[in-house]
């Protein structure tokens, strides 16, 4: 071998022990957060204040009989136009009855996660109607094979701690046999915990008896329930939906926990100044929180109060902007002030390709909300073109991305061994430097994240090694898992059954 052959033979050995996995992961997920403040406690509860007042004598509209009758009985009362108003009081005890946490079980209940408190999970979120295709790099519209091969590939990334559909299926136009295959993409393809939609509230028995069959018979769903739904039943500004309260009462049977999603726009459905969007966003999420906990007190459920901004000049989502990230962050600020489990949305980049705009948006979206400690948040993976698109390269590099951002919630630990001062004599004193002490071997295994896509070579070795970007290395490794991880969670008697009594399309 000659003596260049032998260098670059040396490099790549090098790189190679560079990029093993540490034995301990310094960044797992569930790391604290909370230290990212960016509302004073005085205007948290001026903007709670006004929230509560908005109930109090704004109220709801369109509050469909059944749940009329059961907040009335509950004490809201009525107002003008038929809304009904919630007095500060039924606020109130809603928050002090509502479940503080709850487990999101997995399958695989090494999966399982604990939602609440000031632990911080990223998963997904959206319903993306076109894939950008891994090997055209064109968007086109995503299909039920698109579901599958995401559940697939997401359930190889350890950051992604849940995994909601993140496409529709728009080769399937019928909305019943929509709802049952995508559930069925998911618990075919991964034991993590997951979550979806109902598109109407009698896809909710007949799916819950398919889950009943993968849980191992009738009833065993409910007893350690592995799927979540994600339900909208607020539409901006103040009034409900009558199919997704529908929903919620179907899920509430079923013992599905759930996820109550506001998702006001501002300038649109809701103030366009960040203080007043709060307040109504606030005032809305504590409608849904008042209706669950009217049907059934203390019923697990997620706190997803999801700013969402648009471009007032062209009335286009923004989902990567500065906006975005602070009114998030004190989305999950006012959520853990209140003592319940929170849910917001970040990383919903507006970049159509994986370039800078997509990494900039991505990071500093994720970043603030981890760092605000909210609960789950969701979109953070995978999600394109202001949640209109998903990416497979998007899932692995947002994947890396989170175990950077876990680390810096992970903080500094000072200890006495941490501080040094013995290696620092012993390195003074003796070799002049820390290069293959005991102390640095340690830290290096303990303490630090070593990336697997991120290239830290010099450029001179980058260039040798065929100079590729970061969309060219998470296709690679994409493409690789969806070649090779072909999971089977499901026996085959359990396919059988589901096959026998639902209109399986894959």
């Amino acid at each position: 071998m000659t003596s260049e052959g032998s260098k670059r033979s040396g490099r790549k050995a090098r790189h190679a022990q560079r990029a093993a996995k540490p034995v301990i992961d310094p960044c797992p997920p569930g790391q604290t957060g909370g230290t990212y403040k960016p509302l004073p406690q005085a205007e948290i509860e001026r903007i709670y204040d006004t929230a509560l007042q908005l109930l109090e004598h704004l109220g709801m509209g369109n509050v469909p009989d059944r749940l009329a009758a059961d907040l009335r009985a509950a004490g809201a009362q009525g107002g003008p136009q038929d809304r009904l108003l919630f007095p500060r009081e039924m606020v109130q005890r809603a928050i002090n009855t509502a479940a503080k946490s709850f487990v999101f079980h997995g399958r695989d209940q090494s999966r399982s996660i604990t939602v609440g408190g000031d632990r911080v999970y990223f998963g997904t979120g959206g319903a993306a109607v076109q894939t950008l295709d891994i090997d055209t790099g064109l968007y086109r519209p995503s299909t039920l094979a698109d579901l599958h091969d995401f559940t697939r590939l997401q359930d190889t990334l350890a950051n992604v701690s849940w995994f909601t559909r993140c496409c529709v299926a728009t080769d399937v136009p019928d909305v019943y046999d929509l709802d049952v295959n995508t559930v069925y993409a998911l618990v075919r393809n991964t034991t993590k915990p997951v979550a979806t939609s109902f598109t109407l509230a009698e896809h909710v028995r007949p799916i819950v008896e398919m889950l009943d069959i993968v849980a191992g018979g009738p009833g065993e769903f409910a007893k350690r329930p592995f799927l979540k739904a994600h339900i909208s039943p607020v539409i901006s500004p103040l009034r409900y939906g009558e199919d997704a309260v529908d929903v919620v009462y179907e899920c509430v049977a079923h013992n599905i926990p759930m996820s109550c999603i506001t998702a006001a726009q501002a300038g649109a459905t809701a103030p366009a100044t960040l203080a007043g969007f709060l307040a109504q966003s606030l005032a809305e999420t504590l409608a849904s929180l008042v209706m669950v906990n009217t049907i059934k007190p203390g019923f697990p459920m997620v706190f997803s109060n999801w700013p969402f901004i648009v471009d007032l000049r062209t009335g286009s989502f923004a989902g990567g902007s500065g906006e975005t990230a602070v009114l998030n962050a004190a989305s999950a600020q006012i959520t853990n002030w209140l003592g319940l489990p929170s849910g917001v949305a970040a990383s919903m980049t507006d970049a159509k390709a994986i370039d800078a705009q997509y990494g900039a948006e991505k990071g500093m979206t994720s970043l603030a909300a981890a760092l605000a400690g909210g609960n789950l948040i969701y979109e953070s993976s995978g999600m394109t073109a202001s949640l209109l698109g998903a990416s497979f390269e998007g899932f692995v590099l947002d994947n890396e991305m989170h175990s950077h951002t876990y680390r810096a919630l992970r903080g500094i630990e000072v200890t006495d061994e941490n501080l040094g001062f013995d290696a620092i004599c012993h390195s003074v004193l003796g070799d002049g430097h820390f290069l293959g002490s005991e102390h640095t071997y340690a830290a290096m295994e303990r303490d630090y994240f070593y990336p697997e896509l991120a290239d830290r070579q010099e450029p001179r070795t980058w260039q040798e090694d065929g100079a590729k970007d970061a969309w060219s290395s998470a296709r690679d490794h994409a493409k690789e898992v969806l070649t090779s991880h072909h999971p089977q969670y499901l026996t085959s008697e359990q396919d059988a059954e589901i096959r026998k009594r639902f209109r399986i399309l894959i």
